[in-house]
């Protein structure tokens, strides 16, 4: 009778990874790209536009300067402060860059408030993306959620396949042994 457990519990195994990999493909597919994408996202411009360098070490431009500066540049399209989505000050680089809504980032001088560099900025919708949050919020819990669980039964259930192969291996090496010595 153990034998038809230990028979029974292989093939549950084997199903779980077989249905497991064919529910949680596509989500970890996504997961999978963006976060290699993510990986590269300070050496590549087009993920992530590199940190420019202004002056000084302490910034002294005035909130109502940095939107005045904002809104000169079109393709941001930031009208008033709802336009922004943050501000990031740098000040060992002398720079402070402005999120818009739309994605586009604006790095000023934090002293002169000359505009250095304007980028559109992908890692964030990449972030988006792999989190599941760029298709909606029920679709990380729903979706990329689960999916990360059965990705972790999958990797159990793997390394206990792995270590029963190891062992019977080693079970058939001592048996081959044994009757090589008789």
């Amino acid at each position: 009778m153990p034998r038809k457990k230990k028979n029974n519990w292989k093939i549950l195994n084997r199903k779980i990874h077989y249905w497991g990999s064919i529910i949680c493909a596509l989500p970890i597919l996504i997961i999978l790209i963006t976060g290699l994408l993510l990986l590269f996202k300070k050496e590549l411009d087009w993920i992530q536009p590199p940190s420019t360098k202004g002056q000084g070490t302490i910034p002294t431009i005035a909130f109502e300067r940095i939107l005045q500066v904002a809104k000169k540049v079109d393709e941001a399209n930031i009208k008033n402060w709802d336009d922004v989505d943050r501000l990031d000050v740098r000040p060992s680089k002398g720079i402070i860059k402005i999120r818009a809504k739309n994605k586009y980032e604006i790095q000023i001088d934090q002293q002169t408030g000359k505009i250095l560099q304007t980028a559109y900025r992908r890692s964030d919708l990449i972030e988006d993306i792999h989190t599941g949050n760029f298709f909606h919020k029920y679709v990380s819990l729903g979706l990329f959620f689960p999916a990360a669980l059965i990705l972790l039964v999958l990797w159990i259930t793997g390394i206990y396949l792995f270590i029963t192969m190891l062992s019977n291996k080693k079970k058939i090496k001592r048996q081959k042994k044994i009757i090589n010595h008789k």
